[in-house]
C-alpha cells in the first residue's frame, strides 16, 4: 500500500507559478518511478511529467519548457515545478507511481490559472 498527499495548489493569474508537493509513505519510495497526472472534468486522468529512481525525466509535450518535476528519495517527495502557467493549465493534480498499475492516488490538489 501507498500513501500519497498532495499540496501546494491554488489559484494563480496567467503567467504565474506553483510548486506541488507530493509526500508518499507506506513503501519504499525510492524503488519507484512517479508522475505528477491531471484530470480536468469529463476527462480521463493525464500524464503530465514522471521521474523515475534516479532522477531521469519525462516531461510531456504540453507542459515542456515550462514544468519540472523532481525528487527527493530522503524526504519521500516529489515536486512539480510549474511555471509560466495558461489558463489550460487548470485542473486537479495527483501523483501516483509510473506506471499507475494498483491506482495508488492521493486526494490531489486544484490549481485553477485565470486569464
Amino acid at each position: 500500500q501507498v500513501q500519497l498527499v498532495e499540496s501546494g495548489g491554488g489559484l494563480v493569474q496567467a503567467g504565474g507559478s506553483l510548486r506541488l508537493s507530493c509526500a508518499a509513505s507506506g513503501r519504499t519510495f525510492s524503488n519507484y518511478a512517479m508522475g505528477w497526472y491531471r484530470q480536468t472534468p469529463g476527462a480521463q486522468r493525464e500524464l503530465v511529467a514522471a521521474v523515475n529512481p534516479s532522477g531521469t525525466t519525462n516531461v510531456k509535450d504540453p507542459v515542456k519548457g515550462r514544468f519540472t518535476i523532481s525528487r527527493d528519495n530522503a524526504e519521500n517527495t516529489v515536486y512539480l515545478e510549474m511555471n509560466r502557467l495558461k489558463p489550460d493549465d487548470t485542473a486537479v493534480y495527483y501523483c501516483g507511481p509510473y506506471p499507475n498499475t494498483r491506482n495508488y492516488w492521493g486526494q490531489g490538489t486544484q490549481v485553477t490559472v485565470s486569464s
